[in-house]
């Protein structure tokens, strides 16, 4: 094998496909990332930790065609320190199976890296291609949208396994996406042009939305096909590949938990409650993260007492004009849903201090986030 590639070209390719290289496995060769000849002019990079896979396609003067599998993480060093020219990449595969010293080159730089062969590489993608054919087209910014708002609630607990996934459902011209731990739920809707009007829902691994959502911006592509195969998603665009498998198990109806009424309604600025719940936490206890949130005629004061510690409190002009009520949260729960809102403005929906409160953008926006509240 000999390739010739833009030293700009493969670092991109390698940080692409670097973070589903498994660093922490005992098969080593999951730590490396294959480099396989397509074509006289491109080449495609591969790395995975059999869960998720992700490929790439770069740009190449290929002379002699061939794959090598090289460590992902030395090979990173290398090309992120060489000039940015050209760099050759050579493997003399008629030396035996035992050989499997790469050299690279660039300019005055030499490097000869030890690698494993690519037939011991295992392949993630079972799906043939005409089933990839059949995949969802789904435009890719109201998907990525929809991904950063409301995936943010997933469980890192291991009880519920389906609870650290994202569930994305299509249904005629609506995607719907949501995530839930137990304390707290995100839904968002988005419409799309859905041209096959299928309908489709699946719980994808919250790991593989957020490695899409780092490599979209080395995406070019308006949309994105979706394709389910057997316990397979794979996510294609024209030169970006992700294959992972998907979550099995049954998805509680979390729109059924969603009020479509409050009792009490207030409407706060976003960025002055974020900056505020920031200062107050300061004297939170770290055990429990409780901040109290008392609401009162245009006013809203919030406050965390952590005994041998302190207190802090903080209040703020609010439009309120129900029932005076104390509730208690985890005060991260509540700056997570700020964070997410893009509004000026949240309504926040209240029934009582012990029953879920609804925060919702200022906006025809459909999104929504419900946080259940602690005893205090």
């Amino acid at each position: 094998m000999k390739i010739v590639v833009k030293k700009e070209d493969l670092y991109n390719g390698i940080k692409i496909v670097e973070k589903a290289a498994g660093q922490k496995t005992v098969l080593p060769i999951l730590a490396n990332i294959l480099i396989e000849t397509i074509n006289q002019n491109s080449i495609r990079l591969v790395a995975q930790d059999m869960e998720m896979a992700i490929s790439t396609i770069v740009d190449a003067q290929v002379e002699e065609e061939g794959k090598i599998t090289l460590p992902s993480k030395t090979l990173n060093d290398i090309v992120s320190k060489l000039s940015n020219k050209l760099i050759t990449i050579e493997f003399n595969e008629s030396e035996g199976a035992d050989s499997t010293v790469v050299n690279i080159t660039c300019q005055n730089s030499k490097f000869d890296l030890v690698g494993i062969s690519a037939a011991e590489f295992p392949s993630m993608n079972k799906v043939a291609a005409e089933q990839q054919e059949t995949g969802l087209d789904i435009e890719i910014k109201p998907f990525l949208k929809g991904v950063k708002q409301a995936g943010f609630a997933v469980s890192s607990a291991d009880l519920y396994r389906i609870f650290s996934g994202v569930v994305c459902k299509i249904s005629g011209q609506t995607l719907e996406i949501a995530s839930t731990d137990g304390n707290r739920l995100a839904r968002v809707r988005e419409s799309i042009q859905n041209q096959e009007n299928s309908d489709l829902q699946l719980v994808i691994p919250s790991k593989v939305l957020n490695e899409f959502i780092r490599i979209s911006s080395y995406i070019e592509d308006e949309s994105v096909k979706l394709t389910v195969a057997g316990k397979q998603i794979i996510l294609n665009t024209s030169k970006i590949s992700m294959v992972a498998q998907l979550l099995e198990g049954k998805y509680p109806d979390y729109n059924v938990l969603i009020p479509q009424d409050c009792q009490k309604n207030a409407t706060v600025n976003v960025a002055e409650m974020e900056t505020a719940l920031d200062r107050v936490s300061t004297l939170v206890n770290e055990k429990t993260s409780i901040v109290k949130l008392e609401f009162t005629e245009n006013n809203l004061k919030l406050t965390a007492d952590t005994p041998n510690m302190g207190k802090s409190e903080e209040t703020m002009a609010i439009d309120y004009t129900g029932e005076d009520i104390t509730i208690a949260f985890n005060y991260k729960y509540i700056l997570d849903v700020l964070r997410h809102i893009e509004s000026e403005e949240v309504k926040i929906g209240l029934n009582t201090n012990l029953s879920a409160s609804v925060f919702r953008p200022n906006t025809d926006e459909d999104f929504v986030c419900l946080v259940m509240p602690v005893r205090y």
